[in-house]
């Protein structure tokens, strides 16, 4: 995996200095990570989800790829960008949902086969998403955390890898965080 890792740190390197090739040869020996983190994000998501994992990381690597001036410092610096890519896509999908059920695309529907008890995930995603861009401006570590773990479903020891820390460092950001993000998402505002 060593290997690996250099060879992908070597790509990312070269496509920062421009090489227009190296991003071809990068997308074959990450794609299987970048598939595996969001499938484990979708199992997550409720049933009847329009978006497909595999979808997820093609719209990703197209954001990634595409912004043709950027440089990845690191294999965990280009996986912290596919996380807040991938989280973008998914902001943006709940975005889009919410938008229909409150008026965008109206059609009739029978009253009677609602379940007011049914909270709509897209509203909780969205939420967490208004109180993760408050907590990225007091410590955008704990952000980035927050970001690696919910939105593509890291593993704390695999987030500490990337990152380079300790293993003691990403607890103690991950419980800092979720306690502030859960009390953030209480109060509300």
């Amino acid at each position: 995996m060593s290997g690996e890792s250099e060879q992908v740190t070597q790509i990312l390197e070269a496509v920062g200095a421009g090489d227009t090739q190296a991003a071809e040869r990068l997308l074959p020996l990450i794609y299987g990570e970048l598939r595996r983190l969001a499938a484990a994000k979708m199992a997550k998501e409720p049933p009847g989800q329009t978006l497909q994992p595999t979808a997820l990381v093609h719209e990703a690597w197209l954001r990634l790829a595409g912004e043709g001036n950027q440089r990845w410092n690191s294999r965990g610096h280009f996986f912290a960008a596919a996380a807040e890519a991938m989280r973008r896509i998914l902001i943006e999908n709940a975005r889009r949902k919410r938008a229909l059920r409150h008026g965008g695309g109206q059609e009739r529907v029978d009253v009677a086969s609602l379940d007011p008890a049914a909270e709509p995930a897209d509203d909780h995603l969205l939420e967490v998403d208004d109180a993760l861009n408050e907590l990225a401006s007091l410590d955008a570590a704990q952000a980035e955390v927050v970001k690696l773990r919910f939105f593509v479903g890291l593993k704390l020891d695999e987030i500490a890898a990337l990152h380079g820390v300790s293993m003691k460092t990403v607890q103690r950001q991950w419980t800092h965080a979720r306690a502030w993000l859960f009390e953030r998402i209480e109060r509300g505002s």
